[in-house]
């Protein structure tokens, strides 16, 4: 059962509801909807309990320290990393309602800025080592395969952003490329070469570029991803045998199974890296998300080795697409000096 109770809610009359309504206009999908209903509802539930809260308060009636108590108060019977994924949900929904002007500030943005240095990673994930990575990418050899799984690991990309790829979003050096495709027309791309343009703009149930989607692109703001030599080898490898898109929107990605021409959807791709990993042994059926290696664990592959390597968060930030305004500043107005620089001389070799 969804989320939502009404057509319509009065932000006063139902701050949450009129959220989860929200959400959904922005494309965000019923199962999202749904996770963010239940954290929240428990969120005001702990506000309404006098025994947790000191007193009955709404939503928009608490501050930093009854916050903090509610976080403090999942971790007895959450993990660290469940924390932190509720503890955000809280954050987003304080954020948006204080940016559309219904909440006058975010009591989140302390607490959440202060956990960032004291919650770790979910410490029962699967750790794999980068040798172990590049073993595994090296045994794929379907055109198709590589390229994604490829794409993936080497941007930290979202599943739903890659599916949502056209021609026009992915940009490539040599002739045989650009003779025979229409690559990298979007003017986010003008001299840039061997880069992917992932749009803010991508919504799900929304027509974008002639083509009705079916995943949102989460990002805050459009990002220019570099592409790599390896990255480059194996997109011109796919783009040899792409079969004729059924699109007119000409999709990067599209099916050579049953779908043929297809774009290639989120479902399609966390069956095709599903196929790959349990070839690894990565993959159990009935397996949680610390045991089974996914495309989202791609992202957190990609996330924890080049911030290591790095030592930037602001350059991993904008490249993950979760970038805020100095960010942006920062890095968009020298885009080739300082990402593509800083990318290259850390992301990881595969092949």
């Amino acid at each position: 059962m969804g989320v939502e109770r009404a057509a319509s809610t009065e932000p006063e009359a139902d701050p949450i509801e009129y959220f989860l309504q929200d959400l959904r206009y922005h494309g965000r999908s019923e199962r999202t909807r749904e996770a963010y209903g239940r954290v929240l509802r428990t969120f005001a539930d702990f506000l309404a309990d006098r025994s947790t809260a000191g007193g009955r308060l709404a939503p928009v009636d608490a501050g930093q320290r009854e916050c903090m108590a509610w976080v403090h108060s999942l971790r007895d019977a959450h993990s660290r990393s469940t924390v932190a994924t509720y503890a955000s949900y809280l954050h987003r929904f304080y954020r948006y309602m204080a940016q559309a002007g219904v909440f006058e500030s975010n009591p989140m943005e302390l607490v959440v800025s202060e956990m960032d240095e004291t919650i770790e990673k979910n410490p029962s994930r699967r750790e794999i080592t980068l040798p172990a990575m590049r073993s595994f990418a090296q045994d794929v050899s379907h055109p198709l395969d590589r390229a994604v799984i490829l794409t993936l690991l080497k941007t930290g990309m979202r599943v739903g952003e890659c599916c949502n790829l056209d021609l026009r979003d992915c940009a490539l050096s040599g002739e045989w490329a650009s003779e025979t495709y229409d690559l990298g027309s979007r003017a986010g791309l003008d001299n840039r070469p061997d880069s992917l343009l992932v749009a803010s703009d991508v919504a799900r149930d929304q027509v974008t570029n002639g083509e009705e989607r079916t995943a949102s692109n989460k990002r805050r703001r459009t990002t220019v991803i570099p592409v790599d030599d390896e990255l480059r080898a194996a997109l011109v490898r796919w783009l040899a045998v792409r079969p004729d898109a059924r699109s007119v929107a000409e999709p990067l990605f599209c099916s050579t199974g049953g779908e043929w021409g297809k774009r290639l959807t989120p479902p399609m791709t966390r069956k095709l890296v599903e196929g790959h990993a349990r070839t690894a042994g990565w993959y159990r059926t009935g397996g949680g998300a610390e045991e089974n290696v996914t495309p989202h664990y791609f992202r957190h592959f990609f996330t924890t080795h080049l911030r290591d390597r790095t030592g930037d968060r602001g350059v991993v930030k904008y490249l993950r697409g979760d970038v805020a305004e100095d960010v942006i500043d920062t890095y968009t107005h020298n885009w080739g000096d300082r990402v593509r620089e800083v990318y290259e001389a850390n992301i990881y070799r595969l092949l």
